[in-house]
């Protein structure tokens, strides 16, 4: 399996800038089971796909302020830290709620002239950092402290900006610390938005309820390696970054429960998919509960023992999410979809439109 096998051509103005309003008003592509088998809809019309019974999973992941900027202390150089994730096992809602004093964090670094350890970093509107250890690819330890009696989600709120993926050029706005949320966000400790929620709406997030489509929400904290490339032209040689979920027994005994009845387990984004797969117990196929690390590649060949349809974004070409959604529907057919999308003008990537699959 070669890498150029997913690549295509997508004009630099489809990758939306800003989101669509309101966030319902996205584009929803809905694929058949054959190239040309597809509808134009708007995301309002999910409902018309959904039927009682469906099982709808969603990610609740909400992302934090985890760009922060600062100047070394000793030289006054500018730097750069992303927060990725804690280094110890305790989820990063209850560090953002306590002390950060004794807890360091893998964190991805830029600097004039790079950084070493044992470099202090004064943020911006206060605190500081202390990079501990250099782990290579720009990723490193460092030791975050605030002022004395703040937390560490109140030195983000001061001191931290919303890191907006690297394809929209343009800095953060006031509205984008609500806009890249999802209506149903709760889990501080993302990076990144599980994008492909972002397009309900609070009415049509009641209107699916209402309808007796069961909701479930598990948690997955996206980390900036969604969004690294793949480089080798070999796919098989790629290594996923390690991404923490968690699966609640509630929504582990609903999900084995829906699918012991035949009912539907809809997937709204592709880090609903991994941690679903990731969360499956090998020699059951039953869904496991608790926390974990998913590292899981999906790329065409896997077999799916969770996931019936799937609600997602247009991704990037050579991407291991386009991997992912070809997979699920077919390399031939994910493609063919694509081209039907650059046709038509979708808008791609987080603030774009919207894919539903359901083979």
């Amino acid at each position: 399996m070669r890498l150029e096998d997913f690549d295509f051509e997508l004009p630099p103005e489809l990758i939306a800038q800003v989101p669509v309003e309101p966030r319902d008003a996205a584009r929803l592509l809905v694929l058949g089971t054959q190239p040309g088998q597809w509808q134009h809809h708007h995301f309002r019309d999910i409902q018309t796909f959904l039927k009682p019974g469906d099982v709808l999973v969603v990610n609740d992941a909400k992302v934090i302020p985890a760009r922060l900027l600062g100047k070394k202390s000793l030289t006054g150089g500018k730097a750069e830290l992303l927060l990725v994730r804690p280094t110890v096992a305790t989820p990063a809602e209850v560090l953002l709620s306590g002390s950060p004093g004794a807890v360091t964090w893998v964190c991805l670094g830029q600097a004039s002239k790079g950084l070493r350890a044992g470099q202090s970093i004064a943020l911006d509107s206060g605190g500081t950092a202390r990079v501990i250890a250099a782990l290579g690819e720009g990723e490193y330890h460092v030791q975050l402290d605030a002022p004395p009696g703040t937390s560490l989600a109140e030195l983000l709120a001061t001191a931290g900006r919303l890191p907006l993926p690297p394809y929209i050029t343009r800095e953060p706005t006031e509205a984008d610390a609500a806009r890249y949320q999802t209506v149903y966000a709760r889990a501080r400790g993302s990076v990144a938005a599980p994008t492909a929620g972002l397009h309900f709406s609070d009415a049509l997030w009641e209107a699916i309820r209402e309808a007796d489509i069961e909701r479930l929400a598990v948690t997955l904290d996206v980390g900036p390696g969604t969004f690294l490339p793949v480089r080798d032209s070999d796919v098989s040689k790629h290594r996923m970054h390690g991404e923490r979920y968690d699966v609640p027994p509630a929504v582990a005994n609903a999900i084995n429960t829906a699918r012991s009845e035949g009912r539907r387990i809809i997937a709204v984004g592709t880090t609903v998919v991994r941690t679903l797969e990731s969360a499956t117990d090998s020699a059951t196929g039953t869904l496991r509960s608790g926390p974990g690390e998913s590292t899981l590649f999906i790329k065409p060949g896997f077999v799916f023992r969770q996931v019936d349809a799937l609600v997602t974004n247009f991704h990037l070409p050579r991407s291991t999410l386009l991997m992912l959604v070809s997979a699920f529907a077919g390399q031939e057919l994910m493609l063919a979809a694509y081209r039907e999308a650059v046709a038509q003008r979708y808008r791609f990537f987080s603030y774009g439109d919207a894919m539903f699959i359901a083979p």
